[in-house]
């Protein structure tokens, strides 16, 4: 279990995308239509990607009737019927740092020319396929509170079970078949193989444990060290990248220290 953590890059993230939470919304229906329609159930007890996207759209509070609107959309017909398909884009922002963008399109042209403007605009190079994707690792990602809500007005809060403790939590994490865990302040990550995310969710779950949220993401191999003021740069271009509607997740190898996050939150 490592005790450095990373998560101050997802922090960013989320921020930046809680920002725009239409925009967000829109992205995790789509996520979770394609999910549906490749995996050819729309019950998620069958179907392991679309749990994975559901799991992830209930972590940025997507409502159910939204959830369930895009799994109809994924076996519909006509005006109706969805057809995304999934484009990686690959590419270097300033100072060298990977980028890794993945894409639900529905035009290809469109997308791609407005991933190579948001590369040229902010001085960074599309690449071909394959030119950084070994320079990243697939992953399950669990978030887990360290505290609950009660239900008591005096006392809101409560620890949530074995989370409360690092130890516990730790050992819990193992049993349960997770990787690794990291503190995130007031919350907990738990890393997993990414065909254990959903199993190792069910059993924190089992074990009395309350989840947050679940998802599958790319992870950095080889972080790049960087100033704040080169950080800076290289964020402007992943954060343009993130308001392109079609883009679902764009990775990066940027090495996010607490002096940069800090930075970043001004």
């Amino acid at each position: 279990m490592s005790g450095h953590s990373k998560w101050a890059t997802t922090k960013h993230r989320k921020a930046a995308q809680d920002a725009k939470r239409s925009a967000l919304f829109s992205k995790l229906s789509r996520n979770i239509t394609v999910a549906a329609k490749e995996g050819g159930d729309p019950n998620p007890e069958n179907n392991a990607s679309l749990a994975a996207a559901i799991e992830k759209a209930k972590g940025y509070s997507l409502p159910k009737d939204k959830i369930k609107t895009a799994i109809d959309k994924a076996f519909g017909s006509g005006k109706d019927a969805a057809n995304y398909e999934t484009v990686v884009y690959e590419g270097y922002a300033p100072c060298g740092v990977a980028i890794l963008c993945e894409a639900l399109t529905d035009n290809r042209n469109r997308t791609a020319a407005d991933v190579r403007a948001a590369f040229n605009h902010h001085g960074g190079n599309l690449g071909t396929s394959g030119s950084v994707a070994f320079m990243f690792e697939r992953k399950g990602e669990i978030l887990v509170p360290k505290e609950v809500e009660s239900g008591d007005k005096k006392n809101p809060m409560k620890p949530n079970g074995a989370a409360a403790d690092e130890e516990e939590f730790e050992m819990a994490v193992l049993e349960a078949g997770g990787d690794d865990v990291e503190d995130a302040g007031e919350e907990w990550v738990v890393t997993t193989a990414p065909s254990d995310l959903m199993a190792v969710k069910k059993a924190l779950e089992a074990a009395g444990i309350e989840v947050k949220g679940a998802e599958l993401t790319q992870e950095a191999t080889t972080p790049t060290s960087l100033s704040v003021a080169d950080a800076k740069k290289v964020m402007r271009l992943v954060d343009r990248l993130e308001e392109l509607e079609d883009l679902q997740n764009v990775y990066h190898t940027l090495d996010i220290t607490d002096e940069i996050a800090e930075a970043l939150d001004e």
